[in-house]
């Protein structure tokens, strides 16, 4: 080999320390994962340069047959792993094998403890790529030259994997990757043909690329003796070598299903589900999707990975093709091979192709499809929710054809249960509805707890009314979109009039009429002492225990989102809100008693208790306590 020049030495990006330190101690007991995502990456450039090729057939440089050789050296404990597949020139190389180039790394790794049992989760969210060859290895050599290059132009990497490498300029002859592992002595187990071999059959059985091995055969003479000088070398496919989805469902096994999903998202766990589908007709194409058992870390960044793999007539074209699946299926990891799409399709070409948007179509109705039948099964189901279920929650507001299929996925916190956990769906809600009921409540809060213990609730309680709790950041901007569920209206209980339909009887409703009409007086005095704090006083029978609360306007933006939209800078209108006054109560009874400056003091205590009960903020905190402090002295 010719001597290495232009020699430099380098520091690992501080994240790659890091991360390398928590992968060697992390996924000790995991080891053996180093090949497959080895295998992987290397299945990847083959595609790569499988792509390529389609504009430019020289990059092939007269070898076009794609694949990816592993042998070992016992005596020298080194594995070395090569593919003839696109690779790398010195920027490539600094930039691949020394940064990790994701938004979200240094935040994701504050998230690492030094637990290994849960840092090996978290590392598994993150995916380990290249770096995982450290966890068998004390070095690492790589020797790579990018295809349609000058021999010349060849990198060699080396590290130890504790904060820097060397990157040296070499001549190489042939393109692609190799990867020489120095084994540590504990590792010595991987220097073994049939261990190499078992690997690769249990995790990457699935690749399309071959993955060769060498076989070594002597002959023998009459008698069965090996023939000394005869041994010849030949190379042996190990794994299956054709492409996972266009093999018949009824042929691929479960495990190989969860092997491939490893490959496609880099993830260490199994899949909660998939589905495999083969469409002929106007459309011809194969997908094969899967949902994840956990999140990446990267699931709310804007520029995370996302989308599925894209194939046409089996060539890789993209990872991450985003455009055929809505953004609140983000999550969902898979492949779609199609002959639909020409082969030098690009991201630009996708967003204007027509035939996009009906693949996109079909998909989108397949996940869902998917997520329906994985909602069968409960506990699978709510990991899925408690994992994905508000990023689940933008579909009503992004996909309007399939807002009641998404409507019924989505998973509420109720006061059927009266617990955090989000696990009722509108089709229980509906089936448990009390007769004469006919619209389906809800309360948004800041908290489960504000939402539990909201003062709307109360009538609700004492009639026996389930209402859903919600408390997620994106509850408002969702009930805003989801406006019906099995032709029963949605009902804000903080918002306009309260009805509760056939439920109350009509001796209820005069009761009221008359109560309400007995205390005009009261309500025109408070509305008076209040002036431009409110919008309006009313006696309300929605409360029980509470002597006050404040009503938005049906139509109004609710308290939640009004604090997110101003958090993120938003100007908004000032919304002054209606006050309900609970006739029954002591404090109004003593309110009403009440004359001059003490009516005024009492009148806006029970504004602002109320506001404060509802999860919002005083606008003058100081003053409310100044009036509280005066009324208990007095």
């Amino acid at each position: 080999m010719t001597t290495a020049t232009h020699e430099e030495t380098l520091g690992f990006q501080t994240e790659v320390k890091q991360l390398l330190n928590l992968m060697i101690h992390s996924l000790y007991s995991n080891r053996e994962i180093f090949l497959r995502e080895l295998i992987s990456n290397a299945a990847d450039a083959c595609d790569k340069l499988r792509y390529a090729a389609l504009d430019n057939d020289a990059l092939y440089e007269g070898d076009s047959e794609l694949r990816i050789e592993i042998e070992h050296d016992r005596e020298a404990n080194t594995v070395t792993l090569r593919d003839n597949g696109i690779g790398m020139n010195r920027e490539d190389v600094i930039a691949n094998l020394g940064t990790i180039a994701r938004s979200g790394t240094a935040e994701f790794l504050k998230q690492m403890s030094g637990e290994q049992q849960k840092d090996a989760k978290l590392i598994g969210q993150f995916g380990v790529g290249f770096y995982s060859g450290f966890i068998v290895a004390d070095e690492v050599a790589v020797r790579t030259r990018k295809a349609g290059t000058d021999a010349s132009e060849g990198v060699e990497w080396r590290s130890k994997g504790e904060g820097e490498f060397t990157v040296a300029d070499i001549e190489r002859e042939v393109h692609g990757t190799e990867i020489i592992l120095h084994l540590k002595d504990d590792a010595k187990e991987f220097a073994d043909d049939y261990r190499l071999q078992s690997l690769v059959r249990k995790y990457s059985d699935h690749i399309e690329v071959p993955v060769r091995m060498p076989k070594t055969e002597t002959a023998k003479d009459d008698e069965g003796n090996d023939i000394e000088g005869s041994e010849v070398t030949t190379w042996e496919t190990v794994n299956e070598a054709t492409a996972l989805w266009a093999r018949p469902k009824s042929e691929v096994s479960d495990d190989e299903y969860k092997a491939f999903y490893k490959h496609v998202a880099h993830d260490f766990s199994d899949p909660l589900t998939w589905s495999h589908n083969k469409v002929e007709g106007k459309l011809e194409y194969t997908s094969l999707l899967y949902v994840p058992g956990r999140a990446p870390f990267d699931m709310y960044e804007r520029d995370g990975a996302r989308g599925v793999k894209l194939y046409v007539q089996r060539v890789f074209i993209m990872d991450d093709a985003e455009q055929f699946l809505p953004l609140y299926l983000r999550f969902i990891k898979g492949v779609l091979d199609t002959r639909d799409l020409s082969l030098n399709v690009s991201r630009e070409l996708l967003q204007q192709d027509p035939k996009v948007d009906k693949i996109k179509g079909a998909l989108t109705k397949r996940a869902l499809d998917m997520l329906k039948k994985l909602s069968k099964e409960s506990e699978q189901y709510q990991t899925f929710w408690n994992t994905f279920g508000s990023v689940l929650k933008e579909g009503p507001g992004e996909d309007a054809a399939n807002r009641e299929k998404v409507a019924g996925l989505l998973r509420f916190a109720s006061t059927h249960t009266d617990t955090s956990a989000q696990e009722q769906s509108l089709a229980d809600y509906v089936e448990r509805m009390k007769e004469g009921q006919k619209k389906i409540y809800y309360v948004v809060a800041d908290s489960f707890n504000a939402a539990k213990n909201s003062p709307h609730l109360e009538i609700f309680r004492k009639k026996g009314i389930e209402v859903l709790l919600l408390s997620d950041r994106i509850d408002e901007w969702l009930m805003s979109h989801l406006t019906e569920f099995d032709g029963k209206s949605f009902a804000d209980v903080a918002k306009g009039e309260l009805d509760l339909g056939d439920v109350e009887d009509e001796a209820e409703k005069k009761a009221q009429e008359e109560t309400a009409k007995a205390k005009e007086d009261l309500v025109k005095r408070v509305k008076e002492a209040l002036s431009d704090g409110v919008q309006e006083v009313k006696v309300t029978h929605r409360l029980t225990d509470s002597p006050a609360c404040v009503v938005l306007p049906e139509h109004e933006m609710g308290y939640q989102m009004r604090r997110i939209m101003e958090a993120a800078g938003q100007p908004l209108p000032e919304v002054k809100p209606i006050l309900e006054l609970n006739p029954e109560h002591p404090l109004v009874a003593r309110l009403e008693s009440s004359e001059g400056d003490l009516f005024g003091q009492l009148a806006h205590i029970l504004l602002d208790q109320a506001i404060i009960a509802e999860g919002g903020h005083l606008d003058d905190p100081a003053a409310y306590v100044k009036r509280l402090n005066s009324v208990l002295t007095a």
